[in-house]
């Protein structure tokens, strides 16, 4: 009897043991992706042009400075076909078609995909390793954040909407979702791609922006910057907000001369992105109540809009009140 249990402790230990060395091996591997996803390049812009670009214009491709290697970025194909995988289809879903799911939460007609390109997969933005980053602290709040604090900072602000409860169904469905995007990347690691490109900083003129929006943005966009079924609003009341990320000079700049047109990505120079920006915001768009109490304890990035603490208002926009 005695041997009985000392063999069957002995057994379990052994697998304990082995559970442990399988956890590590996993944990060093998942790190050696993420490292490796910061010594491959791989540029989204650097292509040929279209054939149907004007004449005469030249490819300005962007730099390749922040950029995903695709080795580290699971496909849809890969989600699990069980409870969970339903759940992370349930909320690629909810990204696909923010405001016609959830329409009671989205003023705009945006959605979460209007600025993470490719399924968030694009190396501009990019939503890939977005859930390993948090909880961390954001000096635009002066707190720590949740993921779940982060989307909703998106609903509140570049939807034009409300916030989703963090217990809501809906809620946990796309974090399960971001969490599969960050699968294999260790927590709290950086992957390239992840945030704002770099550009030169440029003075934009909305002059010299008004005729390239109806040259090359109006087709999408509409004229009138409201939006049309290709493409969501610039400005107007179904736009983003002034406290939206997209509302800074510097970000929208990168982000238009990276992705846009959309299918002409890095046709612009830099020059045009900022005269596109510059046109653009000077535009109405939705205000957002509270939004003079971001960056608590000072430290506005330039370009930020609105007058903060220590902060004077940059280039700011016509605002279009919020209700309800």
């Amino acid at each position: 009897m005695t041997t009985a249990i000392g063999w069957r402790r002995a057994l379990v230990r052994a697998l304990v043991r082995a559970r442990v060395r399988a956890f590590v091996r996993g944990r060093e591997a998942a790190l050696a992706a993420a490292l490796a996803a910061g010594a491959i390049s791989l540029s989204a812009c650097d292509r040929e042009a279209t054939p149907d670009m004007p004449p005469g214009r030249k490819m300005h491709p962007a730099p390749a400075s922040d950029t995903l290697t695709a080795a580290i970025i699971p496909p849809d194909s890969a989600i699990p076909h069980d409870s969970l995988g339903a759940s992370m289809r349930r909320g690629l879903a909810l990204l696909t078609q923010t405001g016609d799911s959830l329409p009671g939460y989205v003023g705009a007609n945006l959605r979460c995909f209007s600025c993470h390109l490719d399924g968030g997969r694009r190396p501009l933005f990019s939503l890939v390793g977005a859930f390993v980053r948090y909880p961390r602290y954001v000096d635009r709040s002066g707190s720590v954040a949740t993921i779940e604090d982060r989307i909703n900072f998106c609903f509140t602000r570049s939807l034009a909407g409300r916030p989703l409860s963090v217990g809501s169904r809906e809620m946990r469905d796309m974090v399960s979702y971001l969490a599969f995007l960050s699968r294999g990347i260790a927590p709290g690691t950086h992957v390239q791609g992840e945030g704002t490109p770099a550009i030169a900083p440029l003075a934009g003129d909305s002059a010299r922006g008004a005729p390239l929006f109806s040259a090359r943005c109006a087709r999408c966009h509409a004229a009138d910057g409201g939006g049309t079924p290709a493409a969501p609003a610039v400005w107007g009341p179904r736009s983003f907000t002034i406290g939206a990320g997209m509302a800074r000079e510097q970000r929208l700049a990168a982000f238009v001369r990276r992705a846009m047109p959309f299918d002409q990505p890095g046709t612009l120079t830099d020059q045009e992105a900022y005269d596109l920006t510059a046109f653009v915001m000077s535009h109405p768009r939705p205000d957002l109540p509270g939004k003079s109490g971001d960056w608590p304890a000072g430290g506005a990035p330039p370009d930020v809009p609105y007058a903060t603490r220590g902060h004077a208002a940059y280039h700011p926009p016509p605002l279009i009140a919020r209700k309800g």
